[in-house]
């Protein structure tokens, strides 16, 4: 079920919440999102293959992914980065995230082609809560654009479908 949380009314961004549970102990759905072997079999959606992550896990740290697919950009990487402004193992992470190119550098969205509503940068948060053996994540994605909202709902829902096949 996925929730999505307006701002006030004379804002265009939206936060966009999404809970999921996925049949994993928490620890295992941490390392998915910690280490960058287990990224890569994840990340972006359905279609789309991630080539590269690097993860400097540590407050003040940075991560670098890079999603792609043959249908979308030509083919080229999608990156994104961000830093970590909390982490707190096994329960939450909280980062900021921008669309970079390949060396990690801040980019504007419409490098790649998209609208100028995006801010150069929004925040994600991710909590995890072990529920009898299963993990309930939960994802806010803050600062989106109202009108992409429903395609990063989308696109956050079939990474998290490839997720749960990863974790089996």
């Amino acid at each position: 079920m996925a929730e999505k949380t307006d701002a006030p009314a004379t804002s265009s961004r939206r936060t966009l919440v999404i809970d999921r549970v996925f049949d994993a102990p928490r620890e295992l759905v941490w390392k998915a999102w910690t280490d960058p072997e287990m990224a890569k079999r994840w990340w972006g959606p359905r279609g789309f293959m991630a080539p590269a992550a690097e993860i400097d896990l540590r407050v003040g740290g940075k991560y670098l992914f890079a999603m792609q697919s043959p249908e979308f950009n030509n083919g080229e990487p999608i990156w994104s980065t961000g830093v970590y402004r909390e982490i707190v193992p096994y329960e939450r992470l909280v980062c900021t995230d921008s669309f970079a190119d390949e060396k990690g550098n801040v980019v504007p969205a419409t490098h790649y082609g998209m609208t100028e509503d995006f801010p150069l940068e929004m925040l994600v948060t991710v909590e995890l809560e072990e529920i009898d053996g299963k993990t309930k994540l939960t994802l806010r994605h803050e600062g989106m654009p109202a009108d992409m909202a429903a395609g990063a709902e989308t696109g956050w829902n079939e990474s998290f479908d490839k997720l749960a096949a990863s974790l089996q």
